[in-house]
């Protein structure tokens, strides 16, 4: 419909309301009122209107809705992301340097807002007889390290703002990074999603020719 109902903010929480004869449903019932719970809530709660499906997420700009349309043209038509072929080389075990207490690290976002993140340490690793560092953050009540990187082949190759990686918690002073698994975030897909940037030190002057390559819609 051209309408379906209101989301409403009440203080820190927001609610959604159908208007009569329109069918909202949640978890495979339907409903006329509820409050959602966030993406940072825990346990988010999907809205479902026909094909869309809606989510309420909290960023440091404040909240916003989420909508997902199942029958979307680009996910329809979405033919794969090519990779580099598995290259056993680039899965490195760099030594692990920690950081007590922890380092607070500015990161950026495409939104043009800046969040700032823990980093228990950074990952030093050698290639090409170059001595290379990526600094990890951890996400709220994660174990395992999430590098947010750029390369040289950042631009025509792989995504032009840069990749995620994550690995295992460092283990007897050293952190395994297998770029092999090196994938692109969610705003590689679409203008709609709120990825963070790679900060200035994760910007690598070495080409990471591992994991995912850029993602080129059918017909490009």
């Amino acid at each position: 419909p051209a309408r379906a109902g209101s989301f409403l903010l009440e203080g820190d929480h927001v609610s959604v309301e159908s208007l009569p004869g329109v069918s909202l449903w949640h978890q495979g019932s339907p409903f006329e009122r509820m409050r959602l719970r966030s993406d940072q809530d825990g346990a988010t709660d999907t809205l479902a209107l026909g094909e869309l499906r809606m989510i309420v997420i909290r960023r440091s700009k404040g909240l916003a809705v989420r909508v997902r349309d199942l029958a979307a043209p680009a996910r329809r038509d979405f033919a794969g992301i090519e990779c580099y072929p598995i290259d056993p080389s680039w899965r490195i075990e760099a030594r692990w340097v920690p950081y007590d207490p922890p380092k607070p690290v500015e990161i950026p976002n495409v939104v043009g807002s800046i969040d700032t993140m823990m980093s228990p340490g950074r990952a030093e690793f050698e290639r090409e007889g170059r001595r290379f560092s990526l600094e990890p953050v951890l996400e709220d009540g994660a174990t395992e390290l999430f590098f947010i990187f750029k390369d040289a082949t950042s631009g025509e190759e792989t995504y032009p703002p840069g990749r995620f990686l994550y690995s295992a918690a460092p283990e007897g002073g050293k952190v395994v990074l297998d770029f092999n698994r090196a994938y692109n975030p969610p705003c590689a897909f679409t203008a709609f999603a709120t990825c963070p940037l790679p900060p200035p030190q994760n910007e690598l002057t070495i080409g990471v020719r591992a994991g995912e390559k850029r993602y080129r819609e059918p017909g490009h």
